[in-house]
């Protein structure tokens, strides 16, 4: 699969990035014929490692939308997010509220650019890359940023939230 000459990122995702002073962005970004809605989809797509891909998830903490940033390569321990979060309870969000929460459907979710502000946890495994990838507001259009910036961008709170393979 190859990008296409039409670079075009969601038009919500396209403002944040003016608001937020990247522009130059715009022109890094990437869209795919075909979807790249999973994290295996984006990486087969751009030709990078599972764990460069940024998955923006979000869950529900005792029924509050909060985003999670996390490696393609992994998943997330909800039991660790209910730590970090002092929350009682922690579960994927439905759909319809991923939808509502950020303004993106599943599969094509940025880690900023959103409707509503959020909590944002990203996971520390997202820094042991010098580039990672990251959904552009459709699922078919992603864009590439330096870790740390991400994080940054989207007033994440770095924490350990990976399931640890046995």
């Amino acid at each position: 699969m190859t990008a296409t000459e039409d670079n075009v990122a969601h038009p919500r995702f396209a403002e944040a990035l003016t608001e937020l002073g990247l522009d130059e962005l715009n022109a890094r970004i990437r869209r795919f014929p075909d979807a790249t809605r999973t994290a295996a989809e984006a990486a087969a797509a751009i030709g990078c490692e599972l764990s460069q891909i940024c998955k923006s998830l979000i869950f529900a903490a005792d029924g509050v939308p909060v985003l999670v940033l996390m490696d393609g390569a992994s998943r997330v321990d909800v039991d660790l997010v209910r730590k970090e979060l002092g929350a009682e309870k922690v579960t994927r969000a439905q759909a319809a509220v991923v939808r509502e929460t950020t303004g993106y459907a599943i599969g094509g979710v940025p880690p900023f650019g959103h409707r509503t502000r959020t909590r944002v946890l990203a996971d520390r495994s997202l820094l042991a890359h010098d580039t990672v990838w990251a959904a552009a507001g459709t699922p078919y259009v992603v864009f590439p940023m330096d870790p740390e910036s991400l994080v940054a961008h989207a007033g994440a709170t770095l924490a350990d939230v990976r399931e640890q393979t046995a």
